[in-house]
């Protein structure tokens, strides 16, 4: 049986024993290290405008050695661009891993999911451990399986809203059928949201704004990690049965009374 301690999380042939991943599209550069610390974080993500190499702030010089940089392709509005973002973020020395982010809606933000599918084929056959960022749809979800994605992670809400789990019972779906890590992304606002994604089976969750914007980023990061582990151990343990509409003694209520008498 596994346990929490002999759990890891494997993408695209990886190993990881931390299953949070954090966002750092809103951090204070200042904060990122900080923040990597106490959410125990193995993968973060970063856009590539961020990882300019020709200047002093550049992300890639608040991120600790061993932590895994997973690219994302934010800005670009169809698959042709996606790959382009992909292309010059292997090429700056990113590695292999990469989000596919394809928005074309400027108003929700909702991702494109044909063209994630044509992005996620080009640059899974060129050698991309592909991390394809979806609105959560079951058929879709088989596509990207097909086109060699490593995972899939679906949106809990829109991206940036902190809404919590507005499509737990699509990603429900993708998580009983879909045969790959399924990473809950975007609109996870607080660690009782993250525990709940990890407790119906969730591989993993990414956060951005919720720790963000926290009041008090390095402790909110703190309580990510310790959602997604409790998430997560409760899901190995097998949670309880649920009766319908009536309670049950969880201590014997006959014998002693009888005694009594």
């Amino acid at each position: 049986m596994k346990t929490i301690t002999k759990d890891p999380l494997v993408i695209g042939g990886h190993t990881f024993s931390s299953r949070f991943i954090l966002g750092s599209g809103k951090f204070n550069m200042d904060l990122i290290e900080a923040a990597i610390e106490h959410a125990k974080a193995e993968i973060i993500t970063l856009a590539l405008r961020r990882a300019n190499t020709e200047k002093n702030d550049n992300i890639l010089n608040h991120i600790p050695k061993g932590v895994t940089l997973l690219p994302n392709t934010s800005g670009a509005r169809n698959a042709e661009e996606a790959v382009r973002i992909a292309r010059l973020a292997r090429e700056i020395g990113c590695g292999n891993f990469i989000k596919i982010e394809v928005i074309r809606d400027s108003k929700y933000l909702l991702p494109d999911n044909y063209e994630t599918i044509k992005a996620t084929e080009i640059l899974a056959k060129e050698g991309f451990v592909v991390m394809p960022y979806m609105y959560p749809d079951l058929n879709v979800a088989r596509d990207l399986w097909n086109a060699g994605a490593a995972c899939v992670m679906p949106l809990g809400a829109p991206i940036g809203s902190n809404k919590g789990l507005c499509t737990k019972e699509f990603i429900q779906i993708l998580i009983d059928e879909i045969e790959l890590p399924i990473i809950v992304d975007a609109g996870i606002g607080k660690p009782s949201e993250a525990c709940a994604a990890m407790e119906m089976g969730a591989a993993a969750i990414m956060a951005n704004t919720a720790i963000a914007t926290a009041g008090n980023i390095i402790e909110m990061a703190h309580a990510f990690r310790l959602s997604v582990e409790a998430g997560r151990a409760a899901y190995l343990a097998g949670p309880g049965r649920v009766l319908n509409m009536q309670g049950e003694a969880s201590s014997p209520l006959t014998g002693f009374l009888e005694e009594a008498k």
